[in-house]
């Protein structure tokens, strides 16, 4: 082994340079923490500014989706992928290339003068938002020592979980405020001070640079055929899910199309990738249990995350009659309580057994899930911004002791690689529950709807019914006959609908409950990660 390979490593980040000196990882954690953010804020800012796009670019309703669908793509593709990358042309240097992308197409986003021009600019900002979750990841795991990689993960932790609660609102009080394109301009002076930073800062550790160099001695081979089955998988896996309830799902010919495309493909992946000397995803990491169950936790995390973020603004705005801003403020309690507790996480895991902390997150967040599938139509903002809180600090107690769980027997070259696939389990689980709670939700409301209709005859023929009381209050107003009985109906028939509507929602966070419920045993599984023997890598 060379001597940069064996040397000792710490907790700070050293360049190469003569007397660079050394930086304290926490310095290092704040610059990727950033570009992270906005990475992550970049996924579901620009949901609610669909109609002002659409508007401002003369394009319908539906094609400006399309800004959103194409992000996701290349996101899919590139995120599973970036740990060959890392490998290959070396983590720095692949992170510092997708600051620039990102940065660059996020400046082009803002003064696209056209939709297709938009959504070509998207799909370049996807490219570079690709690589930067795993990697920020991976960099930030190895510039901690083992004592405090749970606070590497708190910080990733904050960056990932926060970001996708506050992007609607942020989202839309620039749109209200400025103008959409605010949206992708307000990357560009992040983009830039973090990539003069990470410049300085971030440098691949020597484990890394070695490997690098034994390749090259021994020649690489590019696995094409497994770019194209993980490209083809993944993107038109993203496909089905962001398009498939616009589009009716298996009622649409194309939604068919990509669904199988998408089943052959990934069904293919892991028979050819298992096979390769250098292949485009490392999935023998899988065999190890430890990482297969995390990132089995880490998808129904991503699942529950997103659609309970999904749902709670849905609900406050439809139901209850809150604005944009509003909704988000019923968001922004939980986002404080993870800044608070995500950090005590990260001291703890190294004094508690995961296991035991990923169970009491589950529990909790399970039980937050249940106090919002007891609400009505009559709750108010304290109870519903207090039920959050309570499912934030669930949240706070699975993203930690979950990574860590995972990381515990990666070998320091794999890091990349594993970052990679952990958040691609996580994204994926966010993707899966946006399609299946918004298409529940619609389902569920059709059911309930005609269950409701069904009993509420004696309403309508009854004389002392609730819509002759009604017909006669609105006569009693002088309001004509004919039209106060039309108006009765109505205001009965959207009584129907709301209480539909309410089931539909209780329906889904009922099952969102039920789903971490059913994970717990599966903590059992896991093996309790030994105390780390050895330094880790800097950069």
């Amino acid at each position: 082994m060379s001597e940069a390979a064996a040397a000792p490593v710490h907790a700070v980040t050293r360049s190469p340079h003569a007397g660079a000196g050394e930086v304290s990882p926490w310095f290092i954690a704040f610059v990727v923490a950033m570009t992270t953010f906005m990475e992550v804020l970049d996924i579901s800012i620009a949901n609610v500014s669909l109609r002002h796009i659409a508007g401002d670019l003369s394009a319908g309703q539906d094609e400006s989706t399309w800004v959103l669908t194409s992000y996701l793509v290349t996101n899919a593709i590139v995120l599973p992928i970036s740990g060959w990358f890392a490998y290959v042309v070396g983590r720095r240097t692949f992170y510092l290339w997708c600051v620039v992308v990102f940065t660059v197409s996020s400046l082009l986003c803002g003064l696209a003068p056209t939709l297709p021009m938009l959504i070509l600019f998207r799909t370049l900002q996807g490219i570079g938002g690709g690589g930067l979750q795993p990697i920020s990841q991976a960099i930030l795991s190895d510039s901690f020592p083992p004592a405090k990689r749970g606070m590497a993960f708190a910080v990733y932790g904050i960056t990932t979980v926060l970001a996708p609660a506050i992007g609607p609102t942020l989202g839309g009080w620039i749109t209200d405020n400025f103008s959409w394109r605010w949206i992708f301009f307000i990357n560009v002076p992040v983009g830039v001070i973090a990539f003069a930073l990470s410049r300085r800062l971030v440098w691949d550790p020597p484990h890394l640079v070695q490997a690098q160099q034994d390749m090259r001695a021994r020649g690489f081979h590019i696995d094409y055929l497994g770019f194209g089955l993980l490209a083809l998988g993944f993107g038109c896996l993203q496909v089905v899910l962001d398009k498939g309830q616009q589009d009716d799902w298996f009622e649409s010919a194309f939604i068919i199309r990509m669904a199988v495309v998408s089943a052959v493909c990934l069904f293919l992946l892991p028979f050819w990738e298992l096979r390769q000397r250098d292949p485009m995803m490392d999935l023998r990491l899988l065999l190890q249990r430890n990482f297969l169950i995390s990132n089995l936790l880490m998808f129904v995390l991503g699942f529950v995350l997103m659609g309970s973020t999904l749902l709670l603004p849905l609900f406050v705005q439809t139901l209850l009659g809150y604005s944009a801003t509003q909704a988000g403020l019923v968001l922004s309690p939980g986002g404080v309580a993870i800044l608070f507790v995500m950090p005590i996480v990260g001291a703890l895991v190294t004094r508690v057994d995961v296991r035991a902390l990923i169970s009491f997150g589950l529990l909790i967040g399970a039980l937050a899930l249940f106090l919002f599938g007891r609400i009505d139509l009559a709750v108010d903002y304290q109870t519903v911004a207090l039920i959050r809180v309570v499912q934030a600090l669930g949240l706070a107690f699975l993203f930690i002791p979950i990574n860590t769980a995972a990381f515990a027997g990666i070998p320091l070259l794999k890091s990349s690689s594993a970052s990679a696939i952990i958040n691609l389990s996580r994204n994926l689980g966010g993707s899966f529950g946006i399609a299946l709670i918004s298409s529940q939700l619609v389902q569920q409301q059709q059911r309930h709807q005609t269950y409701l209709v069904a009993h509420v005859g004696d309403a309508v023929t009854r004389p002392g019914g609730s819509v002759a009381e009604t017909a006669r209050s609105l006569m009693a107003q002088g309001v004509p006959a004919l039209e106060a009985q039309q108006q009765a109906l109505a205001h009965l028939y959207a009584m129907v609908q709301r209480q539909a509507s309410m089931l539909s929602y209780i329906d889904a966070f009922h099952a969102l409950a039920l789903l971490f419920l059913l994970l717990v045993p599966a903590c059992l599984l896991l093996r309790r990660p030994a105390p780390p023997k050895g330094p880790l890598a800097a950069h």
